[in-house]
């Protein structure tokens, strides 16, 4: 399928920066011009492997995602569900999300990946902000109940059903009339078809900061994850991939779907409640994983593990993104694996934009260099290119060209759109710096450098020392208001088993940082917690802390 869209093999990062091009067809829709192909070419090929924690388990074929998305689709349009309507997907990791979500692209309706941990605030502001027209949920109970409790408030929602479980009333059973549904659905035509800038997909944010905001995806950027899968992730033809990820964010549509398959890898899906890293270990081993994707919180605990315990004889590769990796986890797993870890950075609004390629030598804490396509440059505050090892802002110039994948500005925000997006520039707000060998490292959103009498501190790098502890399984960095310095560097810190908060612990941590990093870097506040404040995504929400901290020692 790859050589559908990419022609040619590359020699070097320099040749794939320089020569990668995607033919994009006309009217491109993923479901019959990638899924319904497979499906045709190779009906038995395996596209996805599914196992929850209960020891169920269930394979999926590319002709069985054809017949399972076309009883979808029609079952959508039984409902009236039509082109550009919006449907939200409160699925976690159940293997219905995949044939909803491709039933949807057939139809043309927009598709609005979510959550299972929305309030019913939160499905009413989405419900109201995308003039939601169906949700379609997974059998929990918290989550139908706050699906019923957000009706009142929402004057567009006309449709809920359920998967996986006996319906309530008021709700459509699913999987029953899907089973009932015809197995035949004619791509449309006229009108009805879908064309390259149609809205595909609509992500709420995860919301560090304020309220999420809507990103709005085309047709064409399932076509944007070639790069993200085949030459990040690195995916081979023939080989199972897993991303862990919930289906509510859009890393799973970095990892669990659209490139995977173009380059011919199924994807192997892992369907808990809770996480345990012991559990996904033996899962990677049973299934034979041979590239895995995750979150860097992840990585921090699989190398709690005992490694060598587990059978990962089939694992080839592995990729991380999300938040910076600290060097520390970077060389225990390479230790307990032989495998090196190679960092991607991106948003919900890009595709993959800087990795480490595999013709590169990884630079543990280093994102790595642009991707082909992305434009990216590091600028101070007046606009201007930063000179090797100063930190300034990751941006995406796009005046000569907006990267494939790339979003469409924030649904029904013009005024957002232009203020990140303006004169062929967009603005990630991400801080970072370039070294001399063009590789980038990030330093983190310009919301979280702490400013210290007169210093710019980024609190990865403070993080990464603390992590060197090994005491510190997790931590997050944040400024809080100091009179004298403007701010004061703290250290909120998940502890390691066996390891008992105290004065003593403190003292050790302040003085290894100082040891490790400049000392005017050491957090002169550390607190203990049993977690730490996270997005969906897995991202740290050092906005909560520093929001609780503002109260705390402003005064």
């Amino acid at each position: 399928m790859l050589e559908k869209f990419v022609s040619g093999h590359f020699s070097s990062y320099e040749d794939f920066y320089k020569n990668y091009r995607v033919k994009v067809p006309e009217n491109f829709n993923y479901s019959f011009d990638v899924v319904d192909e497979w499906a045709e070419r190779e009906p038995g090929r395996k596209a996805i492997v599914w196992c929850d924690e209960a020891g169920q388990s269930r394979t999926f074929s590319f002709s069985q995602l054809k017949e399972y998305s076309n009883k979808a689709a029609n079952f959508f349009k039984s409902l009236g569900i039509k082109k550009g309507d919006r449907v939200m997907l409160i699925l976690k990791r159940r293997y219905q999300f995949w044939y909803c979500l491709l039933g949807l692209h057939k139809i043309g309706a927009v598709c609005i990946p979510a959550t299972h941990l929305l309030t019913p605030k939160d499905i009413i502001y989405r419900n109201n902000a995308a003039g939601i027209k169906m949700i379609v949920a997974a059998s929990d109970p918290r989550v139908m109940e706050n699906v019923e409790n957000a009706e009142k408030g929402s004057p567009t929602l006309v449709h809920k059903a359920v998967i996986g479980g006996v319906a309530k009333k008021g709700w459509i059973d699913f999987d029953r009339e899907v089973e009932a549904a015809p197995s035949h659905f004619q791509r449309p035509t006229g009108e009805e078809a879908t064309v390259n800038d149609d809205i595909m997909l609509l992500y709420f944010t995860s919301g560090t900061t304020g309220q999420p905001k809507m990103v709005q995806l085309s047709f064409t950027y399932p076509l944007g994850h070639i790069v993200t899968a085949k030459y990040w992730q690195n995916v081979r033809n023939g080989g199972l991939h897993l991303t862990l990820a919930d289906t509510g964010w859009a890393k799973a549509a970095w990892g669990k779907i659209y490139g995977q398959w173009i380059a011919g890898s199924a994807v192997f899906v892992y369907d808990y409640e809770r996480f345990v890293p012991a559990d996904l270990l033996k899962m990677i081993g049973k299934y034979g994983v041979n590239t895995f994707c995750a979150p860097p919180t992840v990585y921090r605990y699989l190398i709690q593990e005992n490694l060598s315990q587990y059978d990962l004889d089939a694992l080839e590769y592995c990729v991380v993104a999300g938040e910076p990796l600290n060097p520390e986890v970077y060389y225990r797993f390479l230790k307990g694996t032989g495998i090196r870890l190679m960092e991607g950075y991106g948003q919900t609004e890009m595709t993959v934009a800087i990795g480490t390629f595999p013709w590169m030598e990884p630079k543990p804490g280093s994102m790595g260099k642009p991707a082909p396509g992305y434009s990216i440059e590091i600028i101070d505050e007046d606009g201007n290119p930063c000179e090797v090892g100063k930190v300034g802002q990751i941006v995406v110039r796009t005046s000569r060209n907006t990267p494939l994948g790339m979003f469409k500005g924030y649904y029904g925000d013009r005024k957002l759109t232009e203020k990140v997006w303006h004169d062929g520039i967009y603005e990630t707000g991400d801080m970072a710096w370039m070294d001399e060998d063009g590789y980038l490292w990030f330093v983190g959103r310009n919301d979280d450098v702490i400013k210290s009498s007169g210093y710019r501190i980024g609190p990865f790098e403070v993080e990464s020392a603390l992590l060197e502890h090994p005491a510190v399984i997790e931590c997050a960095v944040t400024g809080v208001p100091d009179e004298l310095r403007g701010q004061t560097v703290k250290a909120t810190v998940v502890l390691a088993p066996g390891y008992t908060p105290g004065k003593e612990l403190v003292l050790e941590l302040q003085k290894h940082v100082k040891k490790v990093t400049a000392p005017y870097k050491y957090p002169r506040i550390i607190e203990f917690a049993e977690e730490l404040p996270k997005t969906i995504s897995g991202k740290i929400r050092r906005v909560e802390i520093r929001e609780k901290d503002t109260k705390k020692y402003k005064r």
